[in-house]
């Protein structure tokens, strides 16, 4: 599994979170799930499954598709290693 998809979404369901000023413990009790559980997800520890996925979109008012969509628009573009990317820019 891509750790830096795990992380972003773990970043995201945090931002979320913070923005509501919930504690883990609010979004574990809003989404049905045990509060470490919810560390570990935001920590990018575990990979959460489509039901958990559905859960924490559910208890931000949100569908899951519009929570992956804000973890895709969280991601930041990491450079190529070792790449020179002017030399391939068209």
């Amino acid at each position: 599994m891509n750790a830096c998809l795990l992380k972003n979404f773990g970043t995201t369901v945090r931002r979320l979170r913070e923005a509501r000023n919930w504690s883990q413990e609010q979004l574990a009790e809003h989404a049905d799930l045990n509060r470490s559980y919810v560390g570990e997800i935001e920590r990018g520890q575990v990979v959460a499954s489509i039901l958990t996925v559905e859960k924490l979109a559910r208890a931000y008012g949100l569908s899951g598709a519009v929570l992956l969509e804000h973890c895709e628009k969280s991601r930041t573009p990491q450079p190529a290693k070792g790449i020179d990317l002017a030399a391939i820019a068209c």
